[in-house]
């Protein structure tokens, strides 16, 4: 769990306050790295991926070569998109609180009341988001889809590699699949799965805008700082629900032994 970084010139009546806004370290440079990797990789993706579908630039010379160039961008993109999930799930272990994989999974009672928090804040039933330090529980589910979905576009992009110019080690690996699914409708899967995290991309901007704008916390400013700013009382939530999240529970009909008196 990450701590506040308190400066050492605050009053000790400020320092008790549990709404002074302390700065917390959340993204890691790692994560930082990865993500704008990945946001790079998937719009020169997209933007091959659509030529390479319905070319719209027009090649002037004998000697132009914008199909070739726009394929290669896009299998070595492709290539680039699988290496850089490698150090994002090292990173599920070896990061801080906010990266690791524990706290992707609802295992504590304010992630869960994090989720009904937030549909009720996106269905417009309540004014502010749930406050959270990391990622809101709600959008954790959305990330996995994505993560679900770029993993399906990783298996179908190697699946059309391997049918023009794979070798046997891929054609080994993923060759058998168009055996059982025919290699039109896996084209096809991989085009329009770009079309599902487009309209994610849009609604990621759309969610981080909002929620930084209502908590005024730099959301926004965090995956380019990796910090963020909020109440020292949310902290000590947040380290209170974890601990209490992660603590053994004592089995039912046993006490405690005492000492003598």
């Amino acid at each position: 769990m990450a701590t506040p970084i308190t400066p050492a010139c605050t009053p000790d009546g400020l320092a008790k306050d549990p709404e002074r806004i302390v700065p917390i370290y959340v993204w890691e440079l790692p994560i930082r790295i990865t993500h704008w990797g990945l946001v790079a990789l998937l719009v020169l993706l997209t933007v091959t991926g659509t030529y390479m579908h319905s070319p719209f630039l027009t090649a002037n010379g004998s000697r132009a070569w914008v199909m070739g160039w726009m394929r290669f961008l896009h299998e070595l993109s492709g290539f680039l998109l699988i290496a850089i999930f490698i150090p994002r799930i090292y990173w599920f272990f070896a990061g801080n609180h906010y990266a690791s994989w524990r706290s992707w999974l609802p295992h504590t009672a304010r992630q869960w009341t994090s989720i009904k928090s937030m549909v009720a804040y996106y269905g417009f039933r309540r004014r502010k988001p749930f406050e959270e330090i990391g990622h809101n529980s709600l959008a954790i589910f959305a990330y996995i889809a994505v993560f679900a979905l770029v993993a399906v576009e990783f298996i179908t992009g190697l699946v059309l590699f391997s049918a023009v110019e794979g070798s046997r080690v891929l054609r080994a690996l993923v060759g058998w699949i168009p055996r059982i699914i025919d290699i039109q409708w896996i084209r096809s899967a991989h085009f329009l799965i770009m079309f599902l995290l487009i309209a994610f991309f849009i609604h990621h901007i759309y969610s981080a805008l909002l929620v930084g704008i209502s908590e005024k916390n730099g959301e926004m400013e965090s995956i380019f700082t990796g910090w963020k700013f909020v109440p020292k009382r949310l902290v000590d939530e947040v380290s209170d629900a974890e601990e209490k999240g992660t603590a053994p529970r004592r089995k039912p009909g046993r006490r405690p032994v005492r000492g003598k008196r």
